[in-house]
């Protein structure tokens, strides 16, 4: 259905920022995601024209921002990418266009300025897939049993000559250490996006509890030359039980290790907190190695499971060319785009060292899919040969889709540990 001519869609302006804010958190009951209060709205002033809005005389009833943003692809690579949030439609406008109307004139705008992908963070599938968006990572929560892990309960520092520091918010700010370890960490992690400044201010300031008891402690791992190479930002509830016992439960916000020694040493300490029965661990890739650091796996168990960070290519060349490759070789795709500018054929030529050419062809395509199908493919969180099987994939020859696999193929499964 075409919506009204009565019906404004323009960025919003300052005067605007109240009533776009009463739209978004009517039209979606979570509210702000990332961000709260003033600050949100300081926030979206950062990005003029970033921020659009539907208004049916005068009031705001539809919503959409965007942001600039960085996404680190198979390799380590960063792509600029446009993120796209706070997407609302109130239950009265909806089935009118409003959303399709401000999603094209987005993500022209982001090809314009030269975006290879945008990245949401999806609650409604289809409405984002309609547009080209492809599931293309997902994350895993376990909760562990403290007293099931069969850690040493006497253990108090790493057997690798480092150590833990707990330290506060503000020194995290200050020393630089969480930028500094989120960046070194990005160039090895498909899926992850930056932090800008104000993600460090809000995420270590003293002030940021949720429902617990000490607000947000902080823990670094050092090596044994002083070095940090992990961090983890936690927070602890304040339960006696039945009995008034402590039977607390360690809520992790996020954690990052740029070293197997890092990453074991910090669940230990999360596991070894006085009072704790509980660790909960925060949003995690799903191949995280969590539970093979217990002597007992089955302590921690999966809470939940669900897809996480969405991707729209935006350039196909750009977006092929700017991933490594784990083998040598060729292969022919189509892509159909009902809704973009990326519908087409391309040859993608792979070289020995990992490194690849693209380009547009006229030869017969190997394989056959929707461009979000493809974004799904980029950063290897699912095979061609699993799409064929579903029938979301049409394989033109024999054997490509097992040959794209063996191209496409990861290591480890893409991840994005924060939502926007």
């Amino acid at each position: 259905m075409i919506f009204s001519t009565d019906i404004d869609i323009r960025a919003i302006a300052q005067a605007d920022l109240a009533d776009w804010d009463r739209a978004l958190k009517t039209g979606s009951p979570r509210g702000p995601f990332s961000l709260r209060g003033e600050q949100d709205l300081r926030y979206r002033t950062c990005l003029p024209g970033r921020s659009l809005g539907a208004f049916d005389h005068g009031r705001c009833v539809a919503t959409l921002r965007s942001f600039t943003q960085e996404l680190t692809a198979v390799g380590g690579a960063a792509v600029p990418a446009n993120a796209i949030t706070d997407v609302t439609v109130a239950a009265t406008h909806r089935r009118r266009g409003l959303l399709d109307f401000m999603m094209t004139k987005d993500l022209t705008a982001a090809k314009g300025r030269g975006d290879v992908v945008a990245t949401t963070f999806s609650a409604e599938h289809p409405v984002f897939r309609r547009h080209g968006f492809g599931h293309a990572a997902s994350a895993t929560e376990w909760t562990i049993d403290v007293a099931r892990t069969g850690l040493d309960p006497l253990w108090a520092s790493p057997e690798d000559g480092g150590r833990i520091d707990l330290m506060e918010g503000n020194d995290i700010r200050a020393l630089g250490l969480g930028p500094t370890l989120h960046e070194r960490w990005c160039r090895f992690q498909p899926g992850a996006v930056n932090r800008d400044d104000h993600w460090w201010g809000v995420s270590t300031a003293a002030d940021n509890r949720r429902s617990t008891w000490y607000g947000p402690r902080f823990a670094v791992y050092r090596s044994a030359d002083g070095e940090a190479e992990g961090i983890v930002s936690y927070s602890l509830d304040d339960n006696l039980g039945s009995a008034r016992l402590p039977s607390n439960t360690v809520s992790v916000d996020w954690l990052i290790a740029v070293s197997p020694h890092a990453q074991s040493a910090l669940w230990r300490h999360l596991c070894s907190i006085d009072g704790a029965v509980k660790v909960r661990s925060g949003w995690r890739a799903p191949d995280d190695h969590l539970p093979l650091l217990l002597p007992d796996l089955r302590a921690a168990t999966v809470t939940g499971h669900r897809d996480w960070l969405w991707v729209r290519i935006l350039d196909i060349v750009q977006a092929l060319e700017a991933r490594t490759y784990d083998a040598a070789g060729t292969l022919n795709l189509e892509v159909v785009d009902t809704s973009g500018p990326t519908s087409g054929r391309y040859r993608l030529e792979v070289a020995h060292d990992g490194s690849a050419l693209c380009a547009p062809t006229d030869e017969r395509p190997d394989l056959t899919m929707a461009v979000a199908d493809l974004a799904t493919l980029w950063l290897g969180e699912e095979t061609a040969t699993r799409l064929v099987g579903v029938s979301r994939i049409q394989e033109n020859r024999a054997g490509a889709a097992r040959r794209a696999d063996v191209l496409l193929h990861t290591a480890g499964r893409p991840w994005c540990p924060d939502a926007f």
